[in-house]
């Protein structure tokens, strides 16, 4: 009903509720007499309510009493249901036909005209996902699990270069941008970091100018500034809007200095300088000690102060290493 837009789906303001029918009966047995619960309007509520219901129920019929048919409110601050009326029959209902109300047609073809003008419904964007991403059934249904969230995932793959970097702009949707946005309270319609800007950090991650873990820290910095907007647009903010759409990533890589090494000259001389101040290691890398690996693979990283390519290192130490 949210994805079509015909209901904003608040239930704690009445936007949405349900009714849930319990009865209880012994294995084997037929149905028992069920009661109506009206007006639930939260999930929660709702599993509480039955819970409650199905327990009155059972203690009832085992103290010798019998269920009557009606409909109770359930009152979470109680939690319990009460009786609201009775309704013994369908006639108790008051079904009659109004005499002031013309019959209605509604036609195939009118049917048929507003199913065409219905957006994709999830079901087929998740098997769309699937097929046109590579994605998992997983990671499909978490991003079409609102509309707002399925045209964020698309935007980002658009910047960063299409359906080949689908898998990276999703686990950038449901992994870092899903954890800020629940920590902050903030849906993703309302979230002011748009596809664009974060569109131009994963493309520096895809590009290898910097390193995921780097990513994570300037996605952090991008939030902040994309708070800040949303301060400055609710009156309370300390900048302009000018001079925060100005933040440019390749900008920020530059001033912060954490572009990484990827040129194949610095990481070899780098990787030579570690094999020979660390003879023991080789030793025990080639005697078929792995963790002696992770060590010199450290002491590459810990050389460059963070910014050598990893991928780069484990090939050209591996190499380096066969060649020793």
């Amino acid at each position: 009903m949210r994805w079509i837009d015909i209901c904003d789906g608040n239930m704690q303001e009445g936007s949405f509720r349900c009714d849930a029918n319990v009865s209880v009966r012994r294995p084997g047995e037929p149905l028992g007499t069920r009661c109506e619960i009206k007006n639930l309007n939260s999930f929660r509520f709702l599993e509480q309510a039955i819970k409650f219901e199905a327990r009155r129920q059972i203690e009832l019929i085992e103290d010798g009493g019998k269920v009557v048919q009606e409909t109770r409110l359930y009152d979470p601050d109680k939690d319990e249901t009460r009786a609201m009326r009775t309704k013994e029959e369908a006639h108790d209902y008051r079904y009659f036909p109004d005499p002031d109300l013309l019959p209605l047609d509604i036609s195939q073809q009118w049917i048929g005209e507003v199913k065409s003008l219905l957006p994709e419904l999830p079901q087929l964007m998740r098997q769309r996902f699937i097929a046109s991403y590579e994605l998992s059934n997983y990671d499909a249904l978490r991003l079409t699990s609102s509309l707002f969230t399925a045209r964020y995932f698309e935007d980002l793959v658009r910047e960063v270069g299409g359906a080949k970097n689908a898998k990276v702009a999703a686990t950038w949707v449901t992994g870092e941008l899903a954890g800020v946005l629940n920590a902050n309270n903030v849906d993703i319609e309302n979230s002011e970091l748009d596809s664009k800007w974060l569109g131009q950090l994963v493309r520096r991650t895809i590009d290898g100018t910097i390193s995921r873990q780097t990513a994570k820290a300037i996605f952090v910095a991008m939030w902040a500034i994309a708070q800040n907007i949303a301060d400055h647009n609710r009156g309370g903010g300390p900048y302009t809007t000018s001079a925060l759409t100005k933040f440019n990533v390749d900008d920020f890589i530059d001033e912060a200095g954490v572009k990484q090494i990827s040129d194949t000259g610095k990481i070899d001389t780098i990787i030579a300088q570690v094999i020979a101040d660390n003879p023991k290691s080789v030793e025990e890398y080639k005697a078929g000690k792995e963790k002696a690996f992770n060590s010199l693979v450290g002491q590459v990283m810990k050389a460059s102060k963070g910014k050598a390519n990893p991928a780069q290192v484990n090939a050209l130490l591996k190499e380096k290493l066969g060649n020793s």
